[in-house]
């Protein structure tokens, strides 16, 4: 198990956690090392621009929200350079980014379950 899937299985316990993700590709909204927060999440309060921890295809991401489709329960996930990287069910978001290096992401909080 990676670290991104330890994170994830205990977001999706249901607690609040910590970590500092690497690479590049969520540069300038979370660079390398920073230190973000992810939240369990409500996904029917999602909106595009939001930034996410997401199992799509089976790899973790902490990613953006690039389009919904409330209807069929989904969205999708791309970095911040314009790879998109899939589609994924409400049930495969397991948190939202409620802070970088202690800096509130703006709506965030309001979408904590």
């Amino acid at each position: 198990m990676g670290a991104m899937d330890a994170v994830a299985a205990r977001v999706a316990a249901g607690a609040t956690v910590e970590f500092r993700p690497t690479g590049s590709s969520m540069v300038p909204l979370i660079r390398s090392r920073q230190l973000v927060t992810v939240a369990p999440v409500d996904p029917t309060g999602l909106a595009v621009g939001d930034i996410v921890l997401a199992r799509v295809a089976g790899t973790v991401y902490l990613h953006l929200v690039s389009a919904l489709e409330p209807a069929r329960r989904r969205v999708q996930i791309s970095n911040n350079r314009g790879r998109v990287n899939g589609w994924t069910g409400h049930d495969r978001v397991l948190g939202i980014c409620t802070a970088v290096d202690g800096v509130p992401r703006p709506g965030a909080a309001a979408k904590v379950r």
